[in-house]
């Protein structure tokens, strides 16, 4: 690698910068090749050769040279980081599966018949990363219970970051100072609450961990992802309402939502009250939105189990997709695609209501971009979210420095900050082999519902990620798009997504909403204010398991709840 470097940037690498530089970073393993790779390019980039300042570095200035030398190292052993198929992993460095052992996983993860009985390893929802089940409300805020001692450390720094209260520029408080200049919450745990669920708008309440997505139709859809729905961020707002300004900035608004009350008759005679929402945007602060503009309400979700669901093998996903229905059975789910601003190429969403983000990285930098409006390595304009008709907003002092690598949170403490959200420990099942348990799950089974919520994966061997590496875990996702019906459509795409499809909810922990929340509100706008309600919400490709559970006797609607509530 270095002699090719040596002849594209002789100069740079003769710097004592790059000369130090390089023995620090030997590459160990395949994936630090690749990590090496974007370093050294990263330090050419920004290594002074003349009297020029050294350039800001976002993924997209360094693609140009990263191109160049993925393609000239296309026939070494290093692969392109540009080339992997959607079915890898770019973003992990796993140990390849024999054959063997993909028959032992194919055996172990296959849903099984027999409700007499727990299932062995049913109660570690998370494999050896199970924490403790307790009934303290912060039974989130764990680490991976099979974390080494010496990696904690990296855990409490990350808790430290997502717990900060950010304060507007400029400020004393140089290493705090950034937020906004609009934003949702001040902090990610303002929005994340005990790394729990947040709340709907409540009534004489300001909403912290619920905003409204924005955009309009139209765009240029990017190359190489077929299906892609092309939008655009609405033209003064952007693509996310922020509902909080510092200073004398006007917010952008306030989201507003009216509940019409609607019924259902179970086949019991049972009336269930549903509300359904209508949104809007109270107080704009910058004009009218567009008139084609797209609202799509969204909740914040728990936290709990995400490095875990990251470490699942892209292909044992997509081996569950069946975007055509082939099998005949009503359920179709599809993949999501989104462009990845790191690898600059297509890869599996993973996380978000839509699955509209590929790692846990791209979740977190997109959170601190759109909610809190903190710059980070993928979104490094300090004015957050501002557009180009809020000039104000653009204006206004942020908290980039020197000392945060020109941002306002650096790359080591982004990493700190993914590495505790790739860590929160989902908690033990509880009452696995109570009959009323055993029962619900039966039900959940022969309802059809593991048609989306599928119990089991196992995770890749990952010598770098040892929280995470070849667990049985019991997430209860396909972590597919489903079309849900109209009574869920927001009618606002998102990438491969439309409308009507929404990615399959982890159902792991969800028996603790109320114990970490306060509350029992579900759904990706927080409608449902218990599990029946979900349920009875659910409708497209579900309508036949949900046709299921309105015509359960009573006894069995409630070991079903039992069986969710004990997960």
């Amino acid at each position: 690698m270095v002699p090719l470097l040596k002849l594209l940037c002789p100069t740079a690498l003769s710097s004592p910068v790059m000369q130090r530089s390089l023995s620090a970073h030997a590459p160990k393993s395949p994936r630090d090749k690749r990590k090496r790779l974007v370093f050294l390019a990263v330090l050419i980039y920004q290594t002074p050769t003349t009297r020029r300042r050294p350039q800001r570095i976002t993924p997209m200035t360094l693609r140009p040279l990263l191109l160049l030398l993925a393609t000239t190292f296309a026939s070494a052993p290093l692969a392109s980081p540009f080339s992997a198929p959607l079915g890898q992993d770019q973003h992990l460095d796993p140990t390849p599966r024999t054959a063997s052992e993909q028959a032992r996983i194919t055996a172990v993860t296959r849903p099984t018949t027999d409700f007499s009985k727990a299932e062995r390893f049913e109660q570690l929802s998370a494999g050896a990363a199970s924490s403790p089940a307790s009934a303290s409300e912060k039974v989130f805020k764990l680490p991976s219970a099979n974390m080494a001692f010496e990696r904690k450390m990296q855990f409490v720094l990350g808790e430290a970051l997502f717990e900060k209260l950010w304060v507007s520029s400029p400020s004393s408080t140089k290493a705090s100072d950034g937020v906004g200049p609009l934003y949702n919450a001040r902090s990610c745990a303002r929005c994340h609450p005990g790394a729990g669920r947040g709340t709907p708008p409540l009534p004489q309440k300001r909403a912290r961990s619920f905003f409204l997505r924005l955009s309009i139709p139209g765009g240029t859809a990017p190359e190489g992802i077929d299906g892609y729905i092309p939008d655009q961020p609405e033209p003064t707002y952007g693509r996310q309402l922020q509902n909080v300004a510092v200073g004398a900035l006007p917010p952008e608004g306030q989201p507003a939502v009216r509940y019409e009350e609607t019924l259902i008759e179970l086949a019991d005679g049972t009336v269930v009250h549903l509300r359904k929402p209508h949104y809007q945007v109270d107080d704009p602060g910058y004009g009218p939105l567009h008139p084609q503009a797209m609202l799509s309400p969204r909740v914040a979700q728990q936290m709990i189990g995400l490095g875990l669901l990251e470490s699942i093998p892209a292909q044992a996903i997509l081996d569950h997709a069946d975007p055509e229905d082939a099998d005949g059975d009503g359920i179709s789910g599809r993949a999501q695609i989104v462009t990845s601003e790191i690898w600059g190429e297509p890869m599996l969403g993973r996380f978000g209501h839509k699955a509209g983000a590929a790692t846990v990285y791209r979740q977190s930098a997109g959170a601190f971009h759109g909610d809190v409006g903190i710059s980070s390595p993928l979104f490094p304009q300090g004015y957050g979210e501002c557009t180009a008709q809020q000039v104000d907003c653009r204006t206004a002092p942020d908290g980039n420095s020197i000392a945060n690598d020109g941002l306002e949170i650096g790359g080591d403490a982004m990493d700190a900050v993914s590495f505790y959200a790739e860590n929160l420990a989902v908690p033990m099942r509880r009452k696995v082999n109570d009959p009323s348990v055993l029962r619900g799950k039966e039900l959940f089974y022969q309802s059809g519902c593991i048609a989306c919520h599928r119990p089991k994966f196992v995770t890749h061997r990952l010598e770098d990620r040892p929280e995470q590496s070849f667990q049985l875990i019991w997430p209860y996702t396909d972590l597919l798009l489903h079309d849900m019906g109209e009574g869920l459509a927001d009618h606002r795409p998102e990438a491969r997504a439309n409308g009507y499809e929404w990615r399959t909810a982890p159902l792991w922990g969800i028996g603790l909403t109320r114990q970490v929340s306060g509350h029992t509100y579900f759904l990706h706008d927080g409608r449902a204010r218990n599990l029946l309600e979900a349920i009875l919400w659910h409708g497209g490709e579900a309508s036949q398991a949900q046709q299921r559970v309105i015509q359960m006797p009573a006894a069995d609607r409630d070991a079903l709840i039992e069986f969710l509530q004990s997960l």
